[in-house]
């Protein structure tokens, strides 16, 4: 791992933002650093981290013309998990779905979104979260009759 810092933008003299900078694996035959790139990786992500972290003015114009590196499904499943940890409301979920079905994503990949982001966000969470999915989905899950 490497570190490095730099002053923040209107962060003032005692303040200093100190970024790790993760390595990702290689395919093949062991990691990669932070500068390097590799096929289809078209942004540099050190970069748009520090805006992130900085929160840069320009950021969201910039988002609106740079590509996105995730796949459409990948960034739908990744759209939903969010839902998940934001507690998003009925409408958004059927949008957010729709999106990620039409992107390829099975129903039980969509339905894992919960599973995987109970470590995270904790069960209350996901538990509130499973039946805005499940409207979404088209399934009403306080229905007594037997699915099928």
């Amino acid at each position: 791992m490497k570190f490095g810092s730099w002053d923040a933008p209107g962060a003032g003299a005692n303040h200093v933002i100190v970024v790790m900078r993760a390595r990702r694996p290689a395919c093949g035959n062991g990691w990669t650093g932070p500068g390097d790139r590799t096929e289809g990786d078209d942004v540099d992500y050190t970069d748009r981290l520090r805006r992130f972290a900085a929160n840069d003015a320009r950021l969201e114009e910039d988002l609106e013309v740079e590509e996105v590196v995730l796949d459409p499904k990948t960034l739908a499943l990744v759209r939903l998990a969010a839902l998940v940890a934001v507690g998003g409301a009925e409408p958004t979920w059927g949008s957010e779905v729709d999106d990620a079905v039409n992107a390829g994503a099975t129903t039980a990949e969509i339905v894992d979104v919960l599973s995987a982001t109970i470590p995270i966000v904790g069960l209350p969470s996901v538990v509130a979260a499973a039946p805005k999915l499940a409207l979404a989905l088209g399934f009403d899950p306080f229905d007594a009759r037997e699915p099928g």
